[in-house]
């Protein structure tokens, strides 16, 4: 059936695509932002019982064209780091709400998606926090390990200390109960110590 959902998805999806970092999950070829989007709709389908249409959406539309505004283009500092965020969220809230515009999405839902894709409201909007924890559980689960490795182990701790403040107690349950290696195990016990 294809329904408004299904178009806007589809539309993220076929922007997603285009990403031209390329990665191999189980055997299949695919864009990095298309695995991502993928990885962020199943952890949310399985931590938010029935999720909004905005809720899917801005899962699916996390880091759509994220690959248009390069870190490289920004200063090399916490400032740069930040502005290289807020900028990156501005585009994929403003993207995502032209798609859903032209979808036919009402003006209460284009200004949602915003709020969500920019993390306004974070602890106090239950759609926002909903959506950071997944954010944070996907990372956990599945870049984690690999970003681990290019940090030394206080700046990886305090990235995680940093991380469980970012979620719900929700949130913080549910990555107690991801499948984590060992070694990021280790890490995640040492920040919670």
């Amino acid at each position: 059936m294809d329904s408004q959902l299904q178009r806007v998805l589809a539309g993220i999806d076929g922007l997603n695509a285009m990403d031209p970092n390329r990665v191999v999950h189980e055997g299949r070829e695919t864009s990095k932002e298309i695995l991502y989007s993928e990885r962020m709709t199943g952890r949310l389908h399985s931590f938010y019982e029935d999720p909004p249409d905005v809720l899917q959406i801005a899962a699916r539309a996390q880091h759509i064209e994220r690959w248009k505004i390069s870190r490289q283009d920004y200063p090399k500092t916490r400032e740069g780091y930040n502005k290289w965020r807020k900028d990156q969220a501005l585009h994929h809230s403003e993207l995502t709400a032209s798609l859903m515009e032209n979808e036919g999405y009402s003006e209460q839902a284009l200004g949602e998606i915003r709020e969500l894709l920019t993390k306004k409201n974070l602890k106090t909007n239950p759609r926002v926090q909903a959506l950071e924890d997944v954010i944070c559980l996907v990372f956990l689960e599945h870049y984690f390990e690999d970003f681990a490795k290019s940090l030394a182990e206080e700046k990886i701790i305090s990235i995680v200390q940093k991380t469980w403040l970012k979620m719900s107690e929700q949130g913080q349950q549910a990555a107690l109960t991801l499948n984590l290696s060992d070694v990021s195990k280790d890490l995640v016990t040492k920040a919670l110590a």
